[in-house]
C-alpha cells in the first residue's frame, strides 16, 4: 500500500479505495464468472481510478464513480474479446459456512443453482441485478453507473427477476415419487 500512497494524496481516498475493492470484485465475479478476469477488471478499474482521481468532484459519490468506472471496463473487455470468450461459462462457486457435510453439500446445490441461472441472464439483466439486489444501489445510481435510463432499469431487474425465477424452477432438483416409509410389524 505504499506505492498506492504514492499515488494518492488523500488518507481518505486510499481507505475508500481499500473498502471497495471487495464488493467490486464480488460484482465483476458476478458479471463474468471468471475469478482471474474479475481480478484483472478491478485492477483495471482502480487503475484508471487512480490516474483520473482529480475527475471525482463529489467524495460522496466515489462508490457509484468506481462501479461505473467498472462498468465500463467490463464493457471493454467484453467489446474486446466478445469472439474469444463464451460470457455463460461457469466455474463453480462454493462456499462452505457450515459444519456438517451434509450442510455444505446443500448450500452447494442452492449457490450452484443460483450462479447457474444469473449465469444465463442476459449481461444487461445480470449486471442490474447484481447491482440492484447485490450491492443494494438505488435505481437512479444503477442508471448512472450503466449510463441508460432509469425506465430501462427498472424493466431490465423485472425482467431478470422473472427469468431467474423460472430459471431457478427449472434448475431445481425433482423430488423423488413418495417416498416409502417402513413399517414395523411385531
Amino acid at each position: 500500500m505504499k506505492i498506492l500512497s504514492m499515488f494518492c494524496g488523500s488518507e481518505s481516498f486510499q481507505k475508500q479505495l481499500e473498502q471497495l475493492r471487495p464488493k467490486l470484485y464480488r460484482v465483476a465475479f458476478s458479471w463474468c464468472n471468471n475469478a482471474s478476469l474479475a481480478d484483472d477488471l478491478v485492477q483495471e478499474t482502480l487503475v484508471k481510478a487512480l490516474n483520473n482521481s482529480s475527475q471525482l468532484r463529489d467524495p460522496t459519490l466515489m462508490k457509484s464513480w468506481m462501479f461505473s468506472i467498472l462498468s465500463n471496463c467490463w464493457r471493454d473487455h467484453f467489446r474486446k474479446h466478445r469472439e474469444l470468450e463464451d460470457i455463460d461459462e461457469f466455474d463453480d462457486y462454493r462456499i462452505a459456512n457450515q459444519t456438517t457435510p451434509e450442510d455444505v453439500h446443500a448450500q452447494s446445490q442452492i449457490i450452484s443453482r443460483v450462479w447457474d441461472a444469473v449465469a444465463k441472464l442476459p449481461v444487461g439483466q445480470r449486471q442490474v441485478l447484481t447491482l440492484v439486489d447485490l450491492e443494494e444501489f438505488p435505481y437512479v445510481e444503477v442508471a448512472s453507473i450503466l449510463s441508460i435510463p432509469i425506465g430501462t432499469v427498472m424493466s431490465r431487474l423485472s425482467r431478470a427477476r422473472q427469468s431467474l425465477k423460472t430459471l431457478l424452477n427449472e434448475l431445481a432438483p425433482q423430488q423423488s415419487a413418495k417416498i416409502s416409509q417402513i413399517r414395523r410389524i411385531v
